[in-house]
């Protein structure tokens, strides 16, 4: 399948709301938070608004929030599917998404509902072009 050999040569892709995503193609469950620069422009995250376990979502449909100190800001699906997990550690430890953004801070995994999704985000050289703009 080319486009198994797509995701795993590429494993983070990133949208123009500052949020990435990693897809295991074997599972096509999707791993899903914002970026370091989207972190760093909110400052100290003091609370994080996460999606239902369960919940169908649609790519670009708001699943979520973060509140800093400086600003709020939403989340969005990068892809459709559905939630299977929410990082709970967030709760008593929002701080992660400022120490770990594209690690321990993840925000939510999504079974994907249709992963050619994945070809229309940004790769990381595009995403770092978006931001320098």
């Amino acid at each position: 399948m080319a486009s198994s050999r797509f995701y795993s040569h590429n494993p983070k892709k990133y949208t123009l709301d500052h949020e990435w995503v990693s897809l295991d193609s074997e599972t096509l469950l999707a791993t899903i938070s914002i970026t370091h620069y989207a972190q760093s422009s909110l400052g100290d995250v003091v609370f994080v608004e996460l999606p239902k376990v369960g919940d169908e979502v649609k790519a670009g449909e708001q699943i979520g929030a973060v509140e800093s100190v400086k600003a709020a800001s939403d989340i969005y699906a990068p892809i459709s599917g559905v939630i299977e997990e929410v990082n709970s550690a967030l709760d008593q430890q929002p701080s992660l998404l400022n120490k770990f953004p594209e690690g321990d801070g993840w925000l939510c995994k999504i079974r994907a509902a249709n992963p050619d999704e994945m070809e229309i985000l940004m790769t990381p050289e595009a995403y770092k072009e978006h931001c320098e703009t």
